[in-house]
């Protein structure tokens, strides 16, 4: 090989590296840094949380029957239906009449008695509880469209991204440890 040959090589050799470097380089100004976010939508999940809902209320009851079988009753009206019967008639008769009226007396005064006793009642104060169910809204993140290199993407995000994405190495850089690096 002669001189020239050699020093042609070399300077062949030479322009290959410079012309590579060069478009290395052109390539890494040329790749874009940013990417512009086309739109943002919120991701949320519906929360239903049950809790306890209580409430005093008041309560009407029959009261407690202390004479079951309304004897006293049956007795005032007896005694009371045998004094006006016995008041009616004579001899035989006025026998008749006081048993009658006993008898109607006693029936009378029981019924009071039980219409009493259905009228009686106490108040009391019961504490009734249900589950009721509480909905709200709990933020996931941002489905966040994005614009690079004439492409579409779309990618998570845990916060609200401004107006363009930082791009690294050709890619959209989501967190700002990524960003940092």
């Amino acid at each position: 090989m002669n001189k020239s040959m050699v020093q042609g090589f070399v300077i062949g050799g030479v322009a290959m590296v410079v012309l590579g470097a060069g478009a290395v380089g052109y390539q890494t100004m040329t790749k874009p840094k940013f990417a512009d976010v086309v739109a943002v939508k919120a991701v949320t999940q519906t929360v239903v949380t049950p809790r306890e809902e209580c409430q005093d209320v008041q309560v009407q009851r029959q009261a407690p029957v202390q004479d079951k079988n309304r004897l006293a009753g049956t007795a005032i009206g007896a005694v009371a239906g045998g004094l006006i019967g016995s008041t009616v008639g004579g001899g035989k008769g006025k026998t008749l009449a006081t048993v009658a009226g006993a008898a109607a007396g006693g029936y009378a005064g029981n019924q009071v008695q039980k219409n009493m006793q259905q009228k009686d009642t106490v108040t009391a104060t019961e504490r009734r509880c249900k589950t009721v169910h509480d909905k709200s809204e709990k933020l996931l993140g941002y489905d966040v469209t994005y614009r690079l290199d004439g492409k579409n993407g779309v990618v998570r995000m845990s916060s609200k991204p401004g107006a363009t994405l930082p791009v690294k190495d050709g890619k959209v850089v989501t967190t700002a440890d990524t960003a940092k690096s």
